[in-house]
Parts: structure tokens; C-alpha cells; sequence
């Protein structure tokens, strides 16, 4: 018995299995919404996203302190006044509540530090490290259930690379734009072209942001993979995982702040195990909308056949 027709015996179920397979999905010769939901389904259940997660997310842990040195590195090359604290305040709004203190630390002793040239090792291991992480999560797109073409070690290598030199510059865009945003408004106030600066300057952060943050995932979705070019960069998964991204830190802050004890029974090191989590559970989220996008691959190779 297929997976249709046991669904079309629970009562309920049915209905919306019916409503779904009259819906057409465009660029799919006649697939319909179930078809996609189905095979999506099925990555998700048959695609041991959690353990796949978890690599993913240890890697990116690795990561994250050499990304910073990477990108601390290079902010002395930066001729724009006040980027440093443009960069402090971006991560202190990207993290989860109680863990930029810990994490300041860290980022001020690597700011401090006096091998922070752009020849010195440590700068040449950040590059290597951060490379690895993304590395890490194309590697679990690759495991995807849906079978996809991979590349060779090597040009895989290289392309996690140049992603995480192209996310570096993005997030370099990113606070550059919402410095010489906020200066706008502030001139915009002063010339009594708007009354609420703070309002329109949260506002403009808020969505110059979330930008940031569906590029970023849209990047990985695209050249993840050999064959993620076979959907569009602003493809249904990168739509999918940004809003679910954006829900689990509005969610996960609120369990932080609310219910987790994590400081209390572990002390500092608590701070790194709310970190990790987090990292873990967006990773779970990105793996979430790869798998939407594989199962459209999928269809479409389907198709062609």
C-alpha cells in the first residue's frame, strides 16, 4: 500500500490530500502540490536530519571564533568610522539573550590580539576553519535522501571557500549599509523629514537584516550542491527556511530568557551549551528547506526522464 492511499483512509487527512494533488506546481509538467509535499516528507523522515544536524553544527561551532578573527582582521582595512561597533552590535543582535557576554570576550582578546596581520597563521587557520564549516553543511546537503550529484573533494573545498570569502564581504555590505542608514536617518531627523528616528532606524536594521539573512541562505542553497542551480535562487526552501529561522530565534530567545537554567546548573560554561543548541537547532532549519528544495530537483529530474 503506497503512502497515498493510506492517507486517503484517514478521514480528514484526505480531503486535504484530494485538495493538494488538484494544485499544480508550475515548471513540474503537471505535478502537483502533493507530490512535492510527499516526497518531501519523506526526506525529512528517511533523511536523519538530526544526526546530519549535529555534524553540521559542531563544525559551525568550530567556526564561529576563526570567522570572527577573519573578519576582525580585516576591519583595520575599513575606512568606515564606527564599523567595529557596528560589527560588536550586529552579533550581539544575531545571538541568542545571555550569550554576547561571553561571547564579547572572546572577540575583544581576538581584537586585542598582536598576530592579527593578514599574513600571520592565525588568519591563515581562520580562512581553513571557516572554509570547514561550510564544507560541513554541503556536506549534509549531499546526504540529502533524494539522491544528488556531488562534486570532488577538492572543487568542493574550493567552492566552501569562496562562499565563506563572499559571506565575509556580505556581512562587511551589511553593516557598511546600516551604518550609512542609520547616518541618513539622523540627517533625515535633523531636517525634520521624519519624527521617530529610533522607529525608522529599527525598522530599516530589521530588513536590511533579514536581506542579509535570505541571501546568505539562498547562497548556500544555490551552490550547495552540484545540481542546486536546478531550482532559482529565491527557491521555496530559502523562503521556508528564513521564516523559520527568524521563528526560532524569537522562540528560543523566550525559552532562554523564561524556562533554561542553563547558567545556573552549569555556570559559564552554560553560556557555550545554549550557543551550541541554537546552532544546532538553525542547523536542523537549514537542512529543513534544503530538503524542500531537493525534493523539487528530485520532481524535475523526474520529468525530464
Amino acid at each position: 500500500m503506497t503512502t497515498e492511499e493510506k492517507l486517503l483512509k484517514i478521514p480528514v487527512i484526505s480531503w486535504f490530500v484530494k485538495l493538494f494533488k488538484k494544485v499544480k506546481v508550475p515548471g513540474l509538467k503537471g505535478m502537483s502540490l502533493y507530490n512535492v509535499l510527499e516526497m518531501y516528507g519523506l526526506g525529512i523522515v528517511r533523511g536523519a536530519l538530526t544526526s546530519r544536524a549535529g555534524g553540521i553544527a559542531f563544525s559551525f561551532f568550530m567556526a564561529l571564533f576563526p570567522f570572527a578573527l577573519f573578519i576582525l582582521t580585516l576591519i583595520p582595512y575599513i575606512e568606515i568610522e564606527g564599523f567595529q561597533e557596528g560589527f560588536m552590535q550586529f552579533i550581539s543582535q544575531a545571538l541568542p539573550p545571555q550569550t554576547f557576554e561571553a561571547v564579547e570576550a572572546v572577540l575583544n582578546d581576538i581584537l586585542n590580539n598582536k598576530y592579527s596581520g593578514l599574513l600571520s597563521f592565525g588568519f591563515i587557520l581562520s580562512i581553513f576553519l571557516m572554509t570547514n564549516g561550510v564544507n560541513a553543511l554541503f556536506g549534509g546537503f549531499e546526504y540529502s535522501y533524494h539522491k544528488l550529484q556531488t562534486r570532488s573533494m577538492v572543487r568542493q573545498f574550493l567552492v566552501s571557500m569562496a562562499i565563506s570569502i563572499l559571506l565575509a564581504l556580505l556581512l562587511f555590505l551589511t553593516i557598511a549599509v546600516i551604518i550609512y542608514f542609520e547616518i541618513a536617518i539622523e540627517n533625515f531627523n535633523q531636517k525634520g523629514y521624519v519624527s521617530d528616528d529610533l522607529f525608522w532606524i529599527k525598522i530599516g536594521r530589521y530588513i536590511i537584516i533579514l536581506a542579509m539573512l535570505f541571501i546568505t541562505v539562498g547562497v548556500f542553497y544555490y551552490f550547495g550542491t552540484k545540481e542546486g542551480r536546478l531550482v532559482t535562487f529565491f527557491s521555496p526552501g530559502a523562503f521556508l527556511t528564513t521564516l523559520l529561522l527568524l521563528l526560532n530565534f524569537k522562540l528560543f530567545g523566550i525559552y532562554v530568557q523564561k524556562f533554561a537554567q542553563y547558567n545556573e546548573l552549569y555556570g559559564s560554561i552554560g553560556t557555550l551549551l545554549v550557543l551550541m543548541i541554537f546552532i544546532w537547532l538553525n542547523s536542523i532549519i537549514l537542512l529543513l528547506g534544503f530538503e524542500l528544495n531537493a525534493a523539487i530537483i528530485g520532481l524535475k529530474k523526474k520529468c525530464n526522464t
